[in-house]
């Protein structure tokens, strides 16, 4: 099977446990409140949040007097949402089926993991309404380079290839701009910040939350992650992660 077909069968590179990202990586929607302020969400606007996640950043955006859905592709992520009484929905940003619905929005961390970001552009655009805006931030061009090198070498040594058929979408500036203005979208604002972030919890605990459909599909058993884990944080040497993301602001014309 080629890699485009292999892209359709696969929606994105993320597996994820609510309970395990709410302990490891609460750093993600913490840092987001930046990619929320460029958004600036306005009392009673409809919004989108596509990749809401737990619904952390979610429900600040109804707080601040909007009416939110969340998308996620994640049953337990969804769960997770719900459970804070928002409206939140099992769909894939590649799938949306909202037509004109919403005033604006919204995604934080989310683009990088869907493959085929050509159709979920073009989703987003159909789900707005004329002259509504997409404000957010992603990985971006050279996000976690150090980290994903040691996981793969890790792989490599241990005998399993590395997925490289379901790697990450982190653009640069001119192929994100390139990709949303096909999608119709316009005023297309990106920049890079590099923004490197403690784990806490440590590379192991990344690698085996952040990493976990990664090793699905290098097909790595239960039983060796933990240890090859181990073995990437002492490779990388440092808590210190090489984030870099890429911060967005664009609009449908009118």
């Amino acid at each position: 099977m080629d890699r485009d077909a292999l892209i359709e069968t696969v929606a994105s590179t993320s597996a994820w446990d609510a309970a395990d990202y709410a302990r490891v990586g609460g750093f993600v929607p913490a840092l987001g409140q930046a990619a929320l302020d460029l958004l600036d969400p306005r009392p009673g606007e409809h919004i989108l949040d596509i990749g809401c996640g737990d619904g952390t950043l979610t429900l600040k955006i109804r707080e601040a007097g909007a009416e939110v859905v969340g998308i996620d592709s994640s049953v337990s992520m969804i769960g997770a949402a719900r459970a804070k009484g928002l409206d939140a929905r099992l769909m894939d940003a590649a799938e949306l089926k909202f037509s004109e619905a919403f005033d604006a929005a919204f995604s934080n961390a989310t683009l990088h993991w869907i493959l085929a970001k050509d159709r979920a552009a073009r989703a987003i655009w159909f789900a707005l309404k004329p002259g509504a805006r997409f404000a957010g931030e992603m990985g971006g061009e050279g996000n976690l380079a150090r980290l994903r090198e040691a996981l793969d070498d890790v792989l490599v040594a241990r005998g399993y290839g590395p997925p490289t058929y379901a790697a990450n979408w982190y653009p640069s500036v001119e192929d994100f701009v390139e990709t949303y203005e096909a999608a119709g979208f316009r005023d297309v604002d990106a920049r890079l910040i590099e923004r490197p972030t403690r784990l806490d919890h440590g590379v192991a605990a990344w690698v085996t939350t952040f990493r976990a459909g990664w090793l699905d599909r290098a097909g790595v058993p239960a039983d060796e992650r933990q240890a090859i884990a181990e073995q990437v944080a002492d490779r990388v040497g440092t808590t210190i992660a090489d984030y870099v993301r890429l911060r967005f602001w664009m609009r449908k014309a009118d």
